[in-house]
């Protein structure tokens, strides 16, 4: 009877035993589950979940940077003394500053006989031209603030990225579309762009929207900090999502002079571009280098003075290496009126390359004429 019993015990004890590491064991289990269950619902939303997420960004952005996008109507007088008629075109633009200063682009208020304003809130302004720049097709325009004003925070270009979401708000077709919101992403940057004057820009590229009258209008990140100007879109048949902005950073450079002085104190070397060197140029024609850019300089100016020659090739500015007219461009561009910068130079000799001299050149950079 007592092994009998002794059975039974042994016997309840390893059922208990089973059962605890069978409950054990569940535990885990379940545990385990929540755990993988809970990442894969973080790491991967629903369908939908993310596009309501963006869709919520946008309208945020939207609400935030509206208030400081205005309409501009450019008004012209036409005709002469026998007949006279008028006409009148719109773009958009941004304010900047909450004295009532708004840049814009300079094809948007170009010859204009009066420019109206209209601000968010439907009230008009009439405003005067505090300066412009054909070259990067940017203006500043004031008004007279009688109300407070929203200015727009500016983000830096330079930190944009390619697939970046950004948002393209201005006034498409007139005021009757006033502050219309597009969203996209940037699709390019850098795309370079030639002016009428033969200088060439970096713009921001991007799919967002843009119609004529978006020009001088807000192209946004995200954060609702203003990251260019919009200013052009290729406008060929089979051709869609093709939208260029300024960026901020030039555009900021750009309007701060025109605030300040009523127009771009630009710094000048005194020269006139030629052409450029390209590898195989270099190599038919043996010379030491394999880049650079062709040179003549103006009679009266800081590098004619300085000793450039004419057909003299720029391979480097203050030790930075030159290979294109933009890059010789942008770096002396970079500098300041009263800078002494110093040009690295081949000079021809006899027109064989093995006959060329390397000089250099200190030169005071003087201020644009134009």
């Amino acid at each position: 009877m007592d092994k009998v019993q002794g059975r039974k015990i042994i016997l309840k004890k390893a059922m208990t035993s089973r059962f605890k590491l069978l409950i054990l064991t569940l535990c885990v289990m379940l545990a385990g589950y929540l755990f993988f269950t809970n990442e894969i619902s973080l790491t991967r939303p629903m369908a939908g979940e993310e596009s309501a997420n963006t869709d919520g960004i946008v309208v945020q952005v939207a609400r935030q940077v509206s208030p400081s996008v205005v309409g501009i109507s450019n008004l012209q007088n036409n005709g002469d003394v026998f007949g006279q008629s008028s006409s009148e075109s719109t773009g958009s633009g941004v304010i900047i500053d909450p004295r009532g200063y708004i840049v814009t682009n300079n094809h948007v208020v170009q010859g204009a006989d009066k420019l109206i304003v209209t601000l968010a809130d439907g009230n008009e302004r009439e405003a005067t031209i505090v300066g412009q720049d054909p070259r990067t097709d940017l203006a500043v325009i004031k008004i007279d603030v009688k109300n407070k004003v929203s200015p727009a925070v500016f983000g830096d270009s330079e930190k944009l990225e390619v697939g970046q979401q950004v948002v393209a708000i201005g006034n498409p077709l007139g005021l009757r579309f006033a502050r219309s919101v597009t969203s996209g992403v940037v699709s390019g940057l850098n795309r370079l762009i030639t002016t009428e004057e033969g200088f060439m820009f970096r713009l921001i590229q991007t799919d967002a929207a843009i119609n004529p009258g978006n020009s001088g209008g807000a192209l946004v990140n995200m954060n609702g900090e203003v990251v260019g100007i919009n200013t052009v879109k290729i406008a060929v048949p089979g051709f869609e999502g093709m939208g260029f902005s300024i960026p901020s950073r030039q555009v900021q450079m750009i309007a701060k002079d025109l605030m300040e002085h009523g127009k771009v104190l630009r710094p000048v070397l005194g020269i006139r571009i030629l052409g450029e060197i390209k590898p195989n140029e270099a190599s038919y024609f043996n010379l030491p280098v394999r880049h650079g850019v062709i040179v003549s300089p103006h009679s009266d100016g800081s590098a004619g003075k300085a000793g450039i020659k004419e057909y003299d090739i720029i391979t480097a500015v203050n030790g930075k290496k030159v290979e294109t007219a933009l890059d010789l461009q942008e770096i002396i561009m970079n500098c300041k009126v009263g800078d002494t910068v110093k040009l690295s130079i081949l000079r021809m000799s006899g027109g064989a390359g093995e006959n060329a001299q390397k000089i250099t050149r200190k030169i005071k950079l003087e201020r644009d004429g134009h």
